[in-house]
């Protein structure tokens, strides 16, 4: 039956998120039961994608991606997928109406990602819209389950939120994007003499995001709005951890939140919520 297939592909999608990613995972057991499954759904999708440019070396990823984008459009026309991770999006995709132009969007950074590239600050709005800002978006059309009114409205802070969280992830990765992969994301910096001045201008503009952010979270519907505002928790709690490290310490180690505080975060976030919402 098809339905065992479509519970085993969003199963799969469930496990990659959880494998890949503690932190998404609580945001996500934090949001209403009945969206849960499309927003693993989205998370596996542009996990796998991600994985593909960053981690298989040693195989032809232009071909690999080329592979999973046609993949993928075949999938949105015809409804079905052998893939589980695709057949689990394909049908988020349709159920939600997200926009088809996000997803291209999407894949355009990831391609973006194949070679290194020391990104100008064009190229750095347009690898953000497409890698973070655009991801925002799909998920948004799940979390106000399908109202296009309201994903209007918040549009643009789920927008910065997607924003705010990946530049966070590229101060966290900063080793590894440039000391293995060839990467630099941020535009004008030399990461050669990288210091705590360049970091302290980064790190202004991630704040001023990170505020702009918590207007959209506040306005979210209660069945996505704590489980949002759990990832947010998170990310800030990362940030403020990135700040206090010195800049020559970024290049040398990455950054982390433990499980354990995590947990901790998650228990504690609650009543932060609910003083922060109301």
């Amino acid at each position: 039956m098809k339905k065992l297939y479509d519970e085993l592909s969003h199963q799969v999608s469930k496990s990659t998120t959880e494998k890949y990613s503690t932190s998404f995972s609580l945001g996500i057991l934090a949001l209403h039961p009945s969206i849960r499954p499309a927003i693993y759904a989205i998370y596996g999708y542009v996990r796998l994608a991600d994985e593909i440019v960053d981690s298989f070396h040693g195989f032809d990823r232009a071909t690999l991606l080329r592979r999973f984008r046609e993949q993928t459009h075949q999938a949105l026309e015809e409804g079905i997928s052998f893939n589980p991770i695709i057949q689990s999006f394909q049908q988020t995709v349709h159920s939600y109406g997200i926009d088809r132009k996000l997803i291209s969007q999407f894949l355009k950074s990831m391609e973006m990602d194949l070679q290194p590239v020391d990104f100008n600050r064009e190229r750095y709005q347009e690898y953000i819209l497409g890698s973070a800002e655009v991801v925002g978006l799909m998920c948004l059309h799940v979390f106000v389950e399908g109202d296009k009114a309201a994903h209007e409205t918040l549009r643009p802070y789920a927008m910065k939120l997607g924003s705010v969280f990946q530049k966070v992830n590229f101060l966290r990765d900063l080793q590894e994007d440039y000391r293995i992969l060839g990467r630099n994301y941020f535009p004008d910096v030399d990461m050669a003499v990288f210091d705590d001045h360049i970091k302290s201008a980064i790190e202004q503009e991630i704040e001023g995001e990170f505020r702009e952010a918590l207007i959209g979270i506040k306005m979210l519907p209660l069945c996505s709005r704590f489980g949002v505002y759990l990832a947010y928790s998170y990310y800030l709690s990362l940030f403020k951890k990135i700040q206090v490290t010195p800049a020559k310490h970024m290049l040398k180690e990455r950054i982390r939140i433990s499980n354990r505080k995590k947990l901790r975060l998650m228990m504690t976030s609650y009543i932060q919520y609910k003083m922060a919402i109301s």
